[in-house]
């Protein structure tokens, strides 16, 4: 599997830190999003329907939001990654994901349509990765205001997944979890 060195301090933005922080110096990320599904494929079928729906606190989202969320993201800076490595300047967009959640209708699907979606977004991210020539993960570019290059775009996926798979854990699922 190709191995991608993890992005260096000034390729990604200052929030994006605790996204790789969750992720080990190890060039490994494209098997870091491999484990990465099979780790939210099994979370996520182990969890009753009442589970999947349960909000650890008022105005927190359920855990299919949350798995949807994870999938919008990554189809957002799976984007951003194809924009920046072909080498287009154009400044990007950010995008407010309190807005997006309400709208995904996570709630009302079910647990293996979500996970069928996730499925379908990883390979075509992990594609993506795997095939882009060397120098496209040194370039660069613009969205919401942040720089970051294609590099820190793949890590950035990444942990965000492991970010979020471990606030499932510990916040909707307690000690068990």
């Amino acid at each position: 599997m190709r191995l991608i060195p993890k992005p260096r301090p000034g390729e990604f933005p200052a929030y994006a830190k605790r996204y790789l922080d969750r992720l080990p110096d190890d060039d490994r990320v494209l098997a870091h999003l491999e484990e990465g599904l099979l780790q939210a494929e099994g979370l996520a079928r182990g969890l009753t329907e009442e589970q999947l729906l349960r909000r650890y606190a008022p105005g927190k989202w359920s855990v299919k939001e949350v798995l949807l969320h994870v999938v919008d993201d990554e189809r957002i800076y799976a984007y951003r990654a194809l924009r920046f490595a072909r080498g287009d300047p154009t400044p990007l967009p950010g995008f407010d994901e309190r807005a997006y959640v309400p709208l995904s209708g996570a709630d009302a699907r079910s647990v293996g349509s979500i996970l069928e979606e996730y499925r379908a977004v990883r390979a075509a991210t992990l594609a993506l990765f795997a095939h882009l020539p060397e120098e496209g993960f040194d370039r660069a570019g613009t969205a919401d205001g942040n720089r970051a290059t294609v590099r820190a775009l793949a890590w950035h996926i990444a942990g965000h997944e492991r970010h979020h798979l471990a606030l499932i854990r510990e916040r909707y699922l307690g000690p068990r979890g």
